[in-house]
């Protein structure tokens, strides 16, 4: 599914509550029936990830996120440069001076 493709959380309903206090948000409603088969659904891994989000209308919804990261590509690294090259000089060890130490 293409992630620009909406898909909307039936069974959710997400208003703004805006004469409440500062900290509440809105409140969001599930409708059993339709929210369980939703649910049923569109689980990954245990997951279902939804969007709380403004439509221009300025009325909010509910729709599923749709994300998924790409997975990274292994490096591979050429034995042949990483041992012929010379290691930074920050790497080195310093010496110390066991006289100098307090302990």
């Amino acid at each position: 599914m293409a992630q620009d493709e909406k898909v909307f959380a039936n069974g959710f309903s997400f208003k703004r509550q805006e004469n409440a206090p500062d900290f509440v948000v809105g409140r969001l409603s599930l409708k059993e029936d339709e929210a369980k088969d939703f649910l049923r659904n569109n689980f990954k891994n245990g997951w279902c990830n939804l969007n709380i989000k403004k439509a221009k209308s300025g009325s909010y919804y509910v729709e599923l996120d749709t994300y998924e990261p790409k997975e990274a590509k292994p490096q591979t690294i050429n034995a042949t440069t990483t041992a012929s090259a010379p290691a930074p000089a920050w790497t080195s060890t310093p010496k110390v001076d066991e006289d100098l130490l307090p302990f």
